[in-house]
């Protein structure tokens, strides 16, 4: 008979609940059908790689938002995922929630967001915290963890707004109640 340790299954757990994740934010409704969302699964040293630039942003930008998020996705994630999106119009003829009076309009201005890729994105990061609470592992989304994996091209140089789950299966969610950093 094998034992299976429990640190083994953990990391198993939270690799199949990363993939699930993925999978509720790929099948969320998008506007006209289309889908501008990029995903990965992050670790090992790849989560070292995202923590080490996590710290060097908030050191040069003196931040202690990115020390201390860099901080706790070291010593705390063992899987990281993360959810982008590329800048498209929809070509639409009315809209204006860009703040542009149409999507060509708006295509003069490429770096700007469409409301709608941005909704999209919301949308699907809302499926995956639910398909990770549903599953009960500790997660927590991170704005600081999209901006270094942007900086590090991780999803792609077109993908523009990225955010990050850190996972962890513990007797608490370290990714909450964090002490503050100061510097």
């Amino acid at each position: 008979m094998a034992i299976i340790n429990e640190n083994e299954l953990r990391q198993d757990a939270i690799l199949n609940v990363a993939k699930k994740m993925i999978l509720a934010a790929r099948t969320a409704p998008k506007a006209k059908g289309l889908s501008t969302l990029s995903m990965s699964i992050l670790t090992g040293s790849d989560i070292q790689a995202l923590a080490k630039t996590m710290k060097q942003i908030g050191e040069k930008e003196d931040n202690p938002i990115f020390l201390r998020d860099a901080e706790n996705v070291l010593n705390s994630a063992r899987v990281v995922v993360l959810m982008g999106t590329h800048i498209q119009s929809l070509g639409l003829k009315t809209c204006g929630l860009c703040g542009f009076a149409d999507c060509a309009s708006k295509d003069r201005e490429p770096d700007i967001p469409c409301a709608f890729n941005t909704g999209d994105l919301g949308i699907a990061i809302g499926s995956a915290a639910s398909a990770a609470m549903d599953e009960r592992v500790d997660n927590r989304i991170m704005y600081t963890i999209g901006v270094a994996a942007q900086k590090m091209g991780l999803l792609g140089k077109e993908v523009k707004i990225i955010y990050g789950f850190p996972l962890s299966a513990s007797s608490k969610n370290p990714f909450f109640d964090r002490k503050k950093k100061t510097g």
